[in-house]
């Protein structure tokens, strides 16, 4: 738990911390995974199994060990179309309030080089609304079955336009992984709008596309694949 100061109120994280997190004292990468709009922040781990997933990898000697910070991701307890696609207080909270939390409480590598952050679909545009306008604090982006669903392309292109022409922020990115299911007809024209503009500006998307539609199954195979990507 950690208290918001820009919703005034306490909020929940889940937190995975690697094998020997709790008897050395090194440091390491850190990657948080948003939830999407019908979960909260242990769906990661009591739906996706995340923690498994990560074990497994860790196991496998496929990936790094990494801190994995699971957050809530709904700022009211109403649920409401609007309250998805406006998240301009769930940005606030993250970058003023959770990511110093956990900067301050968990031994993490506090570097654009070792920080990670994805989501599967609310989770995905939550992803895009952090990363994009502050592109030059990670180095690592996963969007999972989501996209921009607020307005059209023009709109866009007005609130992310400036990031996505900072030749620097980009030059400093090491993977932008994009999954969606073909048969998600929820997710899969935004998404694909989506990678069209990152790709006219110049940006290397990595796209995953599989069979399905809006589901577990593929966001559980994104996070096998897009884990073992992190922190090489």
């Amino acid at each position: 738990w950690y208290h918001s100061t820009t919703l005034g109120d306490m909020r929940r994280m889940h937190v995975y911390l690697p094998p020997g997190y709790e008897t050395n004292k090194e440091r390491y990468p850190v990657f948080y995974l948003l939830h999407g709009a019908g979960d909260n922040d242990d769906a990661w781990t009591s739906v996706g199994r995340a923690n498994f997933i990560v074990d497994n990898l860790l196991a496998a000697g496929k990936a790094k060990p990494m801190i994995v910070v699971m957050p809530a991701g709904h700022v009211s307890r109403t649920f409401s179309v609007a309250g998805i696609t406006n998240q301009e207080e769930f940005t606030n909270d993250f970058l003023n309030d959770l990511l110093p939390y956990v900067e301050k409480h968990y031994r993490v590598i506090a570097d654009r080089q070792h920080r990670a952050i994805a989501g599967l679909s609310m989770g995905g545009l939550q992803t895009l609304n952090i990363a994009l306008p502050h592109l030059n604090q990670f180095a690592y982006v996963g969007i999972f079955s989501s996209g921009w669903f607020n307005g059209s392309d023009a709109q866009f292109m007005k609130e992310h336009g400036a990031a996505l022409d900072n030749e620097s922020w980009k030059k400093g990115l090491k993977v932008l992984f994009v999954g969606v299911g073909t048969g998600d007809q929820l997710a899969y024209p935004s998404s694909q709008r989506m990678v069209a503009i990152l790709k006219a500006h110049g940006f290397n998307v990595e796209e995953r596309l599989s069979e399905g539609g809006h589901t577990w199954v593929n966001w559980r195979d994104y996070l096998s694949e897009f884990g073992p990507r992190l922190f090489q």
